[in-house]
């Protein structure tokens, strides 16, 4: 304390430019004891100052010429970021802040003609595959610029059948004023049998958005023909062998080449003939997946001729023995191939490291991704592989059950990788008693960092065991730019604090206004499309990626967006993020205050890179491999 009042004392005496002002909240009340960060590009550390019993902060001495960016934070209250440029030596500034709830969401789907409940053919039997399903899929099958909507539905058990419309898949055309209309008969998108999970993307490089729908004992493949209807291409792309309980799938890249290749995370060795009988408190209730049989999971190369080779063996995937959940992709070791990360139930994880030559190496363990801080495998559920503290370095971040947490891993690099920061980031401060399903990092307010989403349920007939309704409410971390998160679900809107037996969830812009929406299913309740109406959001830039050489989705293509203060951010195309679901190709940015991008670079896996310079805020950039 006594350094630190010493340095104050100094920093005051001391000759420069300074900044001073109040912090408010939305009434204009002063606000104390909030803290107010300044910082220059490319710093490790910002200054940092709390505000007073009136709201009063000041830093002085600033470097003459140089560039700061000012923000406020308290209880998960925040700023938008505001800029200045230090002048001459005895200029002072005044910047006043005021603190609200940066992100915040509106439930709108009374308003979209929007009509749909997720039936798991639950009739007390308690089958494992009703609590596992909900996958969900933003995409735009029609190419209209609008994000649509395709929701996975159930089915009757245990003969796994479609019994009525009531169990049909749906597929919501968006009509471009967030209503939308169901298209699923057109389309011929009802399904069969008991669904999990969706990957969407163009996967013949037509231009035009294909499916992949997951399920118990049978997965199919949908080729869009590009008239709104579909093709159920299933037995003609050699996909057709698969009898497993297959939860997520998703399309990415492995060997390179221009075409699309197709990962599905199986989970235990299941049939109604089979199923094990299990109670809780001397009731029926669902078995833990230790009493069930694992299975390996299965990678399918694309062959570009619309098959697909079982490469499961050959490669190495279905060397490791799992219980899949979610699949996520990103490149850890910046090798410039695309490596696998696997959310696995109750046992170790698994991280591919694609070697380049058709093999992949499980090395979860050695790199620190297989258990959590405890040295304990945690009830894997949805997964992201993407970089949330900016420093070019794909993290993980990972849901489950209760009295696990949810877990952030960070990527430090070579030669060890990943460290949990489950506790030293926040995250562990709102999730230990929660279980979580689909999840995301997205950036809800567009500040530059992303955020958390996760959505959230207990099992149904869990009341006893968590004592507490197994209906939640969601929730959402807020990134705060400094390696922590902080906890904002119930400054997220009035219609966020409602609870149901959330599961699947993708993320979209179906406005097209610029900040990302969410839709999420409910077990035995409806789909819910939440607005993102986050007041003061920042800037952004989009990129819709074509490939030429590379596949035409550009996914895998790595991105790099530098900001005019010098200060850089990443994120890399993929639709696979969170469980069983699928979310917009498109990668975004936020940029804060900013409204223009000096330079972005796009790495696209063919290996050519692209450099767009000057680039205006607040649009879509359609991006064409060169």
């Amino acid at each position: 304390m006594r350094f630190l009042a010493a340095f104050l004392l100094l920093m005051a005496e001391s000759a420069g430019p300074s900044v001073h002002g109040k912090v408010t909240d939305e009434s204009g009340r002063s606000v104390s004891g909030a803290t107010v960060s300044l910082s220059t590009a490319g710093a490790a550390q910002s200054l940092l100052a709390v505000s007073s019993d009136d709201g009063s902060y000041s830093f002085r001495s600033l470097r003459v010429g140089a560039e700061y960016e000012l923000r406020a934070e308290r209880e998960g209250l925040g700023s938008p970021v505001r800029t200045l440029r230090a002048g001459n030596a005895d200029e002072t500034v005044t910047i006043d802040l005021k603190i609200s709830s940066r992100i915040l969401f509106e439930d709108i789907t009374a308003k979209t003609g929007i009509d749909f409940t997720l039936r798991n053919g639950a009739t007390g039997h308690f089958y494992q595959p009703e609590i596992m399903l909900g996958g969900v899929a933003a995409l735009d099958y029609n190419n209209d610029g609008c994000m649509d909507i395709f929701v996975t539905n159930g089915a009757t058990l245990p003969d796994e059948k479609k019994a009525g419309p009531q169990y049909r898949n749906r597929l919501y055309r968006n009509n471009c004023d967030m209503t939308f209309t169901d298209v699923t008969e057109k389309a011929g998108l009802a399904g069969e049998g008991y669904n999990m999970g969706v990957a969407a993307t163009d996967f013949d490089n037509d231009g035009f958005v294909d499916l992949f729908v997951t399920g118990l004992h049978h997965n199919t493949l949908y080729r869009n023909r590009g008239d709104g209807t579909f093709e159920d291409v299933t037995r003609k792309a050699g996909l057709d062998k698969t009898t497993t309980w297959s939860v997520s799938a998703g399309w990415f890249d492995y060997d390179n080449d221009g075409f699309l290749d197709l990962f599905v995370t199986n989970y235990v060795a299941w049939t109604p003939e089979t199923e094990v009988t299990c109670q809780f408190a001397g009731k029926p209730f669902y078995c833990h997946p230790r009493d069930y049989k694992g299975l390996p999971n299965q990678l399918f190369h694309n062959n570009r001729d619309g098959t697909f080779t079982d490469v499961s063996a050959s490669s190495g995937i279905g060397d490791s023995i799992g219980k899949g959940m979610g699949v996520s992709f990103g490149d850890f070791n910046g090798d410039g191939l695309t490596d696998v990360f696997v959310a696995n139930d109750s046992i170790a994880n698994f991280l591919f490291q694609n070697l380049g030559n058709g093999r992949f190496k499980e090395v979860a363990l050695e790199t620190g991704v297989a258990y959590n801080a405890q040295g304990k495998a945690v009830a894997g559920m949805g997964s992201d592989f993407r970089d949330f503290n900016n420093d070019g370095l794909d993290d993980v971040a990972l849901d489950g059950m209760y009295w696990d947490g949810f877990t952030l891993y960070q990527n430090h690099g070579k030669p060890n990788f990943f460290t949990d920061e489950t506790v030293s980031s926040g995250v562990a401060l709102s999730t230990p008693s929660r279980t979580g399903w689909g999840m995301g990092m997205y950036d809800f307010d567009n500040d530059g960092y992303k955020d958390l989403f996760y959505a959230a349920s207990h099992f149904p007939g869990t009341e006893a065991q968590v004592r507490a309704s197994p209906a939640t409410p969601n929730l959402v971390l807020r990134n705060l730019g400094n390696g922590s998160f902080a906890d904002v679900s119930r400054l997220a809107g009035r219609d966020f604090q409602h609870p149901a037996l959330f599961h699947g969830a993708a993320f979209a812009d179906f406005d097209n206004d610029g900040r990302i929406d969410i839709i999420v299913t409910a077990i035995d309740g409806a789909l819910r499309l939440f607005r993102n109406v986050s007041p003061e959001s920042g800037h952004w830039i989009a990129l819709r990626l074509v490939g030429t050489r590379s596949n035409r989705d550009g996914l895998g293509s790595r991105i790099r967006l530098i900001l005019p203060g010098g200060n850089s951010e990443y994120n890399h195309a993929t639709t696979s993020v969170g469980y069983a679901s699928s979310s917009e190709p498109l990668v975004r940015f936020g940029l804060g205050p900013y409204d223009y991008a000096p330079e972005i670079e796009v790495r696209w896996p063919s290996g050519r890179i692209q450099r767009l310079k000057d680039s205006k805020a607040d649009r879509v950039l359609v991006v064409r491999e060169p």
